[in-house]
């Protein structure tokens, strides 16, 4: 594609890789055919290449974002399904992020609008802040007919019914392993310790059981994602910042193998840091934090054996393997380009895994979509819920907090993170969401 950016115009780190971005693109329109949004609406400016020539034209010309470009934008996934489908490799991640920090700086949204985005900004991305919306969302469920504002409708249903207590778990601590392998640090996050701290508490035992020493650094909190995706780029910064930081202490003090995070589309924001940070003064710090980001499923195909432990039918309470539906979060699959590990690793452990026929395809999550835009999220987790019901399994697992609310919140399959599964086949508790009683207190051991 060509571009007619200006020298002065390209002085801008984020101007210049954009116009690297947009002449790698050649208008073919493979984009289109996985492009969740464009496969519910049909419309070619709800599509990667449509969503490209308005970016296109918004920078060059450096004018005010118009209402229509920002609707188009907005309602992007950023599911990355296009990165995956590119013959010519379009980082399009990068390209509608600087897009959206430009309108955040240069278009007033309605009054409305920036009061949603602020509550959430506000909100989400600390847990006990989270915590006390949750409760009031859950308080409110009763009179959710009677509010009109469908978005708001959105943020009530999404909270679960039950609240889980904290989970000690997440505190700065270190969990020793029997047998220590390597040395990591676990991110916590933030939305999911409100949500769930089961899958933390999971992953430390898995770890820790299979050699891993764990570390949950003092300072590191939330990888920023939510408002980066906002086009907040001051506060995903400040957030990101303090996760480099608190790490990078621990690289310096004892050393760190890898950074791991369990939740997939944290995974993709924390592996960007060195993008994110290349023009400030934590560069080479935020370099070596991407580099030593992995996702939980690539740490355990190191540490777990490929002999690895079936499941103990008499435990499981069935005389088959048990059947799986793995639904792959478009974080993981397209944005970390992690394909294989985690259904590799359940098929070691003795699961049966089952794919439905439109695995490349977002459930409709998506960070904050799901809140901001609730038509188009129906939509797509209508789409996969029947998908994946269509293949009659047992249990549910994914990789990504997000993924597991939205498509949890419309069946009534029981759905949990693969590590709690791989837990339970190497000698862990049965996961909580399996047992017949899910609203009693997990008998799960705090792992002081």
């Amino acid at each position: 594609m060509q571009t007619t950016f200006t020298p002065d115009q390209l002085k801008d780190p984020g101007t210049q890789r954009a116009n690297e971005i947009l002449r790698a693109c050649v208008h073919c329109g493979f984009c289109t055919a996985t492009c969740p949004t464009y496969q519910v609406l049909g419309d070619e400016l709800d599509s990667p290449r449509g969503r490209i020539y308005l970016m296109k034209d918004m920078l060059e010309n450096e004018r005010v974002p118009d209402p229509t470009t920002v609707k188009h934008i907005d309602r992007c996934l950023s599911c990355l399904a296009c990165m995956t489908t590119c013959p010519s490799g379009v980082h399009y991640m990068h390209l509608v992020d600087h897009a959206r920090a430009y309108i955040e700086k240069n278009y007033k949204r309605p009054l409305s609008e920036r009061a949603l985005r602020w509550v959430l900004a506000q909100v989400l991305p600390y847990p006990m802040r989270f915590r006390v919306a949750l409760l009031g969302a859950k308080a409110a469920r009763p009179f959710v007919k009677l509010i009109p504002d469908k978005r708001l409708r959105a943020m009530i249903a999404m909270a679960p019914k039950q609240v889980p207590p904290v989970s000690r778990n997440d505190d700065p601590q270190t969990f020793p392993a029997p047998q220590k392998k390597m040395r990591v640090a676990l991110m916590t996050g933030c939305a999911q310790k409100a949500l769930n701290t089961d899958i933390n508490d999971a992953t430390i035992r898995l770890l820790t059981r299979l050699g891993a020493e764990v570390v949950v650094a003092e300072g590191a909190g939330c990888c920023g994602a939510l408002t980066h995706h906002m086009g907040k780029e001051t506060e995903s910064h400040a957030t990101a910042a303090k996760n480099i930081k608190a790490w990078s202490n621990e690289i310096d003090g004892a050393g760190l193998d890898a950074i791991v995070i369990n939740t997939s589309g944290c995974g993709t924001t924390v592996k960007d840091y060195g993008h994110m940070f290349r023009n400030d003064g934590l560069a080479d710090q935020a370099a070596k934090v991407s580099t030593l980001a992995k996702d939980v499923s690539e740490v355990l195909m190191e540490l777990l054996p490929q002999n690895a432990p079936e499941i103990d039918p008499t435990v499981a309470g069935t005389e088959a393997p048990i059947k799986v539906a793995y639904h792959a979060a478009c974080s993981l699959q397209h944005g970390q380009q992690i394909k294989t590990y985690p259904k590799d690793l359940l098929k070691r452990a003795g699961f049966t895994v089952l794919e439905p026929k439109d695995s490349h395809l977002c459930c409709g999550s998506a960070g904050t979509y799901n809140l901001m835009q609730p038509d188009i999220s129906g939509q797509l987790k209508e789409r996969k819920v029947q998908t994946l019901e269509a293949l009659s399994p047992e249990i549910i697992a994914a990789g990504n907090i997000g993924c597991m609310m939205q498509i949890g919140g419309a069946t009534d399959v029981p759905i949990v993170h693969t590590v709690e599964l791989l837990d339970w086949a190497t000698g862990g508790p049965k996961p909580p969401a399996l047992r017949a009683d899910k609203n009693a207190t997990p008998a799960v051991p705090i792992l002081r």
